[in-house]
């Protein structure tokens, strides 16, 4: 594989550091001396995401409520900065013709959104033998829903294929005699407080610094090649390349598998009653190899796990970590823990807030967005993970919170398993605050983990190829 297949030039998705190109070889032996791994301080700030105690008896409805509730204050907070003083009405008190605000939780009527009545109201012989991957047509309508009332929304401000259902806002504008809400600005919530970084942000021309290595999609188990995952175990742990990739290797201080790590239908099997000997050893020889190398690379440095749509956990977000006698081997090293999806962590004073990927992947059939940093842009604009749970992502019924809002912004924000290597920097307009997106690529398709420099933010590619083998 050559640097131009690596990063051709038409590609949109250009980085601002370097591309590591990585290939089983052999190097001379030579005496070097040993390399000391460079270590960050590290604290979890994913307890929001840990459901303790289970009950499905409380409907969605409150969690909707509770998302206006919490997220109405930050909204206004952005209203009077634009315009003080200016009436802001519920939807019940609305006047045709008074210019007014109104903030609510938006709804998006959609014809082609699939429905489960659709398998009882609908022939299956009607049914489209290809289903398109977004479900916008130019039927789509908006209406904003406060805690007594639902208006309808117009008006050439408020582009309904750019927003999806669950996103709180508020809307200025008028109200018609014919029910109609004309909006002429929209407003969304403030963003949380950003940790200042004492660090030195100056970008460097030379691979210094400290790394967390982040890797999504190996997909174990599927039948692909395991070469490549094992490549990337190897030079993570320092046991492959030339003595300037190990020093790299040294620099990573985190590994976060940022979900997917067992290929689709993989973990479906056990669901599916009594397995025969077969299966059994089909379940088990994708576990014992995803333990082995978690256990290699838990004696090198610590790692995180968290839970995708294939894997071994729930399928309502927020995942739960998957359960350490899953990876026997891994479990004996403290460095070693599964995690939450979604999951937040501080790397060194640096806030991480990541997915696996599904929240993007939802909102991304429900809005015209096509580049997926443009939806997690989005996302963050909206101060919410996951705005289309539960309508249309399954999650858990909360009653009193909900997690999912953007309590703080990020200075790394990362999905999994999307489908190609994307970053941007972001700037928030009102507050200034930094954002560094990055998207991760599904590993076993593209070969590639991705680096972040936790001292400068600069974001490095870190390809696995066998070609050539």
């Amino acid at each position: 594989m050559t640097q131009a297949m690596l990063m051709p030039e038409e590609a949109p998705h250009s980085c601002d550091g370097f591309d590591t190109l990585m290939s089983a070889r052999t190097d001379d032996a030579m005496e070097v001396e040993p390399l000391t791994r460079q270590t960050s301080e590290y604290v979890n700030k994913s307890e929001r995401f840990y459901v303790e105690k289970k009950s499905f008896k409380e409907q969605y409805a409150q969690l909707y409520f509770t998302r206006l509730t919490l997220l109405s204050p930050r909204v206004l907070e952005t209203v009077q900065e634009s315009f003080p003083g200016t009436k802001v009405a519920r939807i019940l008190e609305l006047e045709d013709g008074q210019e007014c605000i109104i903030v609510g939780t938006l709804y998006k009527d959609m014809k082609l959104k699939p429905t489960i009545l659709d398998e009882y109201t609908k022939e299956r012989s009607a049914e489209p033998l290809v289903k398109g991957s977004k479900f916008i047509s130019d039927d789509d309508s908006l209406v904003l829903e406060d805690q007594g009332a639902r208006v309808r929304l117009s008006g050439e401000k408020l582009d309904s294929n750019k927003l999806v259902t669950g996103v709180v806002l508020a809307v200025k504008g008028t109200a018609e005699r014919d029910g109609v809400f004309t909006v002429s600005s929209v407003f969304y919530p403030a963003p949380g407080p950003q940790a200042a970084l004492s660090l030195p942000r100056e970008p460097k021309a030379d691979r210094s610094g400290r790394y967390v290595a982040l890797v999504s999609g190996l997909h174990l188990g599927g039948g692909a090649n395991p070469l490549p995952a094992q490549l990337l175990v190897d030079h993570l742990c320092g046991l492959l390349g030339s003595n300037q990739d190990q020093e790299l290797s040294a620099q990573v201080v985190r590994v976060v598998l940022a979900g997917d790590s067992f290929a689709p239908g993989t973990s479906s099997a056990v669901s599916s009653g009594k397995l025969s000997k077969k299966q059994q050893a089909d379940v088990k020889a994708p576990l014992a190899q995803l333990d082995l190398a978690l256990a290699q690379l838990a004696a090198a440095m610590p790692v995180d796990v968290m839970a995708g749509p294939s894997d071994y956990s729930n399928v309502s977000l927020p995942q739960q970590p998957m359960h350490k006698c899953l990876f026997p081997g891994a479990a004996r090293y403290s460095t070693f823990q599964g995690v939450t999806n979604p999951y937040e962590f501080d790397l060194q004073g640096v806030n991480f807030l990541g997915t696996s990927g599904q929240n993007i992947d939802d909102i991304y059939k429900y809005c015209d967005m096509e580049d997926r940093l443009d939806v997690m842009e989005a996302s963050l604009a909206w101060q919410h993970l996951t705005p289309t749970a539960p309508d249309t992502l399954a999650t858990y019924p909360f009653s009193d919170r909900d997690p999912f809002i953007v309590t703080r912004a990020p200075h790394v924000y990362f999905v999994g398993n999307q489908p190609a290597f994307q970053t941007r920097v972001v700037t928030s307009a009102a507050s200034g605050q930094t954002t560094r997106l990055v998207a991760l690529p599904v590993f076993s398709h593209s070969g590639m983990a991705v680096l972040v420099n936790i001292d400068t933010l600069a974001c490095h590619p870190l390809v696995f190829s066998i070609d050539g083998l």
